[in-house]
């Protein structure tokens, strides 16, 4: 995996279709979580924890477990609920196990015709478990894409890490598999080819910082100050975007988010972005595509 170091100040123009600004995109994390692990090794059921003393991974976790799981069962339905009444769409990501343990959340996706990435087998399967072992990284890989194809009829082309943990080996892996865009690399505010040993692939950046979880968990921001922030993030952005174009992501987990005294925050944002006229409402393979064919030579030239 290789991509040049080429500063925003020095690149070509990048625009948007009809002019645009800001290309704005909304993940929600379709997450799915095994209960234990047969390791003694600490195991975060669920991801990073919201009580502290991490179990063992054969031991259940059912404050951290079922935190997400409340996700999975309420909040996810109530993000569906409001997008469909603001008449936005969401891009997004599953990880693979999701379509057998919780097929209803990524049913929902599919019926509402939104965009579908692929995010590892299962989420607590990082692949840099096998940063060393690229065999076996292959391995999670190809699970995934079948279970996709099994489920959505096609293979997918756009891939997010559990956790962001992928590896220098990930996107040759993905090129190989006829990936079109990788998100882990979150460097940008806006897209950029990746050279690996089997071609390039676009990097659409996905966000820890514009995140929900980072927000809200891990620096304790009240909902009002979550909004006020996506509003902050957003205002910038498209000031700049009238001579840079640029991508804002928002990572959203049903969890978090999906909570009932947060979904104002989300709310809030919508209905002020929905009031700027050159907001960009897409998806990733979107970006990817008009990149791909508008942009990338005069962009950044010679990047692959």
């Amino acid at each position: 995996m290789e991509y040049d170091y080429v500063p925003i100040s020095e690149r070509g123009q990048l625009k948007w279709p009809d002019g645009k600004k800001v290309a704005l995109i909304l993940t929600f994390n379709l997450e799915t979580w095994d209960l234990t692990k047969d390791t003694d090794e600490p195991y975060y059921a669920g991801g990073p924890a919201v009580l502290p003393d991490t179990l063992p991974g054969n031991i259940p976790d059912f404050p951290n477990f079922s935190w997400r799981e409340y996700g999975q069962r309420v909040g996810i339905w109530r993000l569906y609920e409001l997008f469909d009444e603001l008449k936005v769409k969401a891009s997004c990501t599953t990880n693979a196990v999701t379509f057998e343990r919780r097929a209803a959340m990524v049913q929902a996706c599919l019926d509402r015709g939104w965009e579908l990435i692929t995010h590892n087998y299962e989420q607590g399967e990082l692949l840099t478990n096998f940063a060393h072992q690229p065999e076996k990284e292959q391995e999670v890989i190809s699970r995934s894409i079948d279970m996709f194809e099994q489920y959505v009829g096609r293979r997918p082309i756009g891939w997010l890490s559990s956790s962001l943990r992928g590896t220098l080996n990930t996107p040759a892996i993905l090129a190989k598999e006829g990936y079109k865009f990788y998100c882990d690399i979150m460097n940008d505010d806006q897209p950029f080819m990746i050279r690996t040993d089997n071609g390039p692939i676009v990097s659409v950046p996905y966000s820890n910082e514009i995140n929900d979880f980072t927000i809200i968990t891990r620096r304790g921001h009240t909902t009002d100050e979550y909004r006020d922030i996506l509003i902050e993030e957003l205002n910038v952005l498209y000031k700049e975007g009238a001579t840079q174009a640029r991508i804002m992501n928002v990572g959203l987990h049903p969890h978090v988010t999906g909570r009932a005294y947060r979904i104002r925050a989300i709310r809030e944002f919508i209905e002020y972005a929905k009031t700027l006229p050159d907001v960009w409402w897409t998806t990733r393979e979107e970006i990817a595509d008009w990149y791909l064919e508008h942009q990338q030579e005069h962009h950044i030239p010679g990047q692959i």
